[in-house]
């Protein structure tokens, strides 16, 4: 380490920081200054270099080149603790708190107030509400996480930071899983801690929302430095067109008439969460699924697709009477779902993605029991990749090390193998970029067009309007009301999706 000038303008400097990965520049030759006291939102599509760039300024991982200067003191490498010591947080996407523990011994947890040798739970208790109060969070510290929103959540993890003396926290997509509401108190006090002269690195795809919070953006580009702009110098074509490198004329692909065929019929559909819900799906048809978080609209996938029980309900599938019991049901019949969580739900994290792919089709590639026919497994794979565009340097690659876009379309062709005809997505785009949006919405109307039939289930309001040929929205558990294209519009969904 050395010191240089401890009063600088800028608090976080990269000079030529590069990380390479077999097979693959991760970050190739970044520098970058972030002024001291400012939102600096950065910007880049999936594996353009944000996760790497914002874990070696944190000491999780260290660059083969290049060095970091925080506060004047240059660092060639710099351990995670280290990081800490000298005032860098991060918050990643998955939240670093123990859901069986309180707010207070979360907040002061390895920092804990210690009496005679225990930890004092009182002091604990008193500190954790001053800190709170001062950030204006209304959470009781003796509140175990795990009761708590995962918005508070996200409020809990910054306290923690504050509690540690924080100069930089960086914040990975942390408005991914929130409410609009969420956002709100998340914006509020993210302005505060920058009154209080705290910097942050704000990561996020939702463009609306650099507008709104940041003070300048950098955009990076597979793995390279691209420019660094005033936000209110720029606007929103501009930044997409600096993160793909070309235009993007439009932000969806144009509409395909569905047929009046109905493919899928539901009548008075009823669990623990939805009421009486009904409706039709056409073949080559997309159709949204609207309404506030909590509304009932991934109940419905659920049950549909086996994974609640009916209370009441009847399901057609091309005109015939079906029970679905469990999501082996719904595979059986043509029916596919793709969840929001696709970590947990969607992808087996520590397989290949020859292994997430193949995973529905291992009964076709078995050539004498039980061996499997490994250049068909291969074949297959590949093929799958380079149909759905997945960017990896092998199909043995690992699938936590893809990115989002990529692992999303890993799970889409997964199902694809079962030759399902209908096809349920469950924010679809959640946490990937705006170029890789675009190829998933292509995907989908590609699938339309070749007679399958789409249901989409989006908190994106400008996503849902532009994909969808029709509009169902869902109040309360209840099907509030129905929208065509050419009638929706953002004020009419909320009308419907707020009526009392």
């Amino acid at each position: 380490m050395r010191n240089e000038d401890s009063g600088c303008t800028y608090i976080l400097e990269l000079d030529g920081v590069t990380k390479r990965y077999p097979g693959v520049l991760a970050i190739d030759n970044v520098s970058l200054k972030v002024k001291r006291g400012t939102v600096h939102a950065l910007l880049g599509e999936n594996g353009a270099g944000k996760s790497t760039l914002i874990k070696v300024i944190a000491g999780a991982i260290q660059p083969d080149s290049g060095a970091v200067k925080f506060e004047g003191n240059t660092f060639s490498r710099i351990e995670p603790k280290a990081a800490m010591d000298i005032g860098i947080s991060v918050i990643y996407q998955e939240l670093n708190l123990i859901p069986s523990l309180t707010v207070a011994n979360n907040i002061f947890l390895g920092n804990e107030p210690v009496r005679g040798g225990w930890i004092n739970e009182r002091a604990c208790e008193e500190r954790t509400r001053e800190l709170l109060s001062d950030l204006d969070i209304s959470v009781d510290p003796k509140s175990q996480v795990r009761m708590l929103s995962v918005g508070y959540q996200q409020l809990i993890e910054i306290a923690k930071a504050v509690s540690k003396n924080v100069k930089l926290l960086i914040m990975d997509e942390p408005t991914a899983s929130l409410s609009e509401k969420e956002v709100g108190k998340l914006f509020k006090l993210v302005r505060q801690l920058r009154s209080n002269g705290i910097t942050i690195i704000y990561i996020s795809h939702r463009l609306d929302e650099l507008f709104e919070i940041a003070d300048e953006v950098t955009v990076l580009r597979d793995g390279l430095y691209i420019d660094t702009l005033k936000i209110g110098e720029c606007d929103r074509s501009q930044l997409i067109s600096l993160m793909v490198g070309r235009e993007l004329a439009e932000n969806y692909p144009k509409s395909n008439s569905a047929t009046d065929e109905v493919v899928l019929k539901i009548e008075g559909l009823c669990t623990g969460k939805i009421r009486d819900v009904s409706f039709e799906l056409h073949r080559s048809e997309v159709l949204g699924f609207g309404g506030l978080v909590g509304s009932g609209r991934t109940e419905v996938a659920r049950a549909l697709f086996g994974a609640d029980r009916l209370d009441a309900g009847r399901i057609f599938v091309n005109g015939k009477p079906v029970t679905i019991r469990s999501p082996q049901d719904a595979v059986k019949l043509g029916l596919a779902f793709l969840t929001e969580d696709r970590k947990q739900q969607g992808l087996l994290m520590k397989l290949s993605v020859r292994e997430n792919i193949t995973i529905t089709y291992l009964d076709k590639l078995i050539r004498r029991w039980p061996s499997i026919s490994k250049k068909l497994d291969n074949a297959v794979s590949r093929k799958s990749c380079e149909q759905l565009g997945v960017k990896t340097p092998s199909i043995e690659q690992i699938i936590k090390n893809l990115s989002g876009g990529n692992q999303q379309k890993v799970v889409l062709a997964k199902w694809l193998l079962t030759n399902s005809n209908i096809i349920i997505f469950d924010e679809p785009t959640r946490g990937i970029d705006v170029g890789t949006k675009f190829e998933i919405y292509e995907l989908i109307r590609d699938m339309a067009r070749e007679g399958k039939s789409i249901i989409i289930i989006s908190s994106e309001m400008p996503e849902l309007l532009g994909i969808s040929d029709r509009i169902l929205v869902m109040n309360r558990g209840r099907l509030a009301g129905e929208l065509k294209r050419g009638e929706a519009t953002q004020q009419a969904i909320m009308s419907m999706a707020t009526l009392s």
